[in-house]
């Protein structure tokens, strides 16, 4: 398990020369099909937790513990998100019905393709969109940036480090307040992701939810 340590921004006809500018390369181009699953009384989401389907691979975002203490430090960490991802799919399901507080034990077992535990544990998807995404790495150790264009219209960066279980966030966060400095990034408020458009458009009552509990 690792956490992810990101910052978005908003992307303009600037960014590529930008990212060039800083000696940024481009590792791939690629579409992500993504589905996101929740109650539809919104367990998860309304936890801060983010079940969902990738490329056939099922994984659980949640937040750390700083995240969910709201102990957010310095002005350039409260511009990011922190989520523990979690890809084993025997604990995703754990987790999951931890929330959810269901006693019933699933005869479908773990496997990837058979997802009966999903109807067994009312789960439904809520979300589903396409992004072509262009990743860029750069000199930092461990940084890259990838620029997002999802398949609604929302034109969105982010700048992203992966940390071990149990390492250091703070220098995670280091390495993102200089890339967004090379970058030329302004602004003291966190820009909004794909998920927070796509359901302030689609889906507005889980949207307000959401923004009432400061998950959005």
């Amino acid at each position: 398990m690792s956490v992810e340590v990101e910052r978005k921004f908003l992307c303009n006809a600037d960014t590529l020369k930008k990212l060039e500018e800083i000696g940024a390369v481009c590792v791939g181009q690629r579409q992500i099909h993504d589905q996101y699953f929740d109650t539809p009384e919104f367990h998860l989401t309304l936890r801060d937790m983010w079940l969902r389907k990738r490329k056939g691979c099922w994984e659980l975002k949640c937040p750390t513990a700083e995240a969910q203490s709201g102990k957010q430090g310095e002005a350039a960490a409260a511009l990011c998100t922190r989520y523990k991802e979690i890809t084993s799919l025997p604990e995703i399901h754990l987790r999951v019905k931890e929330v959810i507080k269901e006693d019933r034990e699933s005869e479908a077992g773990f496997s990837q393709e058979d997802e009966s535990w999903l109807s067994k544990l009312n789960l439904v998807c809520f979300a589903e969109f396409t992004t072509a995404r262009r990743s860029f790495t750069l000199k930092e150790e461990g940084v890259q940036v990838d620029l997002d264009q999802a398949d609604f219209g929302y034109h969105v960066g982010e700048i992203e480090v992966l940390v071990p279980e149990g390492g250091d966030e703070q220098a995670a966060l280091e390495k993102i307040r200089k890339t967004a400095e090379k970058l030329g990034l302004t602004g003291d408020q966190r820009v909004k992701g794909k998920m927070d458009v796509y359901l302030k458009r689609n889906h507005p009552e889980h949207y307000a939810k959401l923004l009432s509990e400061h998950i959005l």
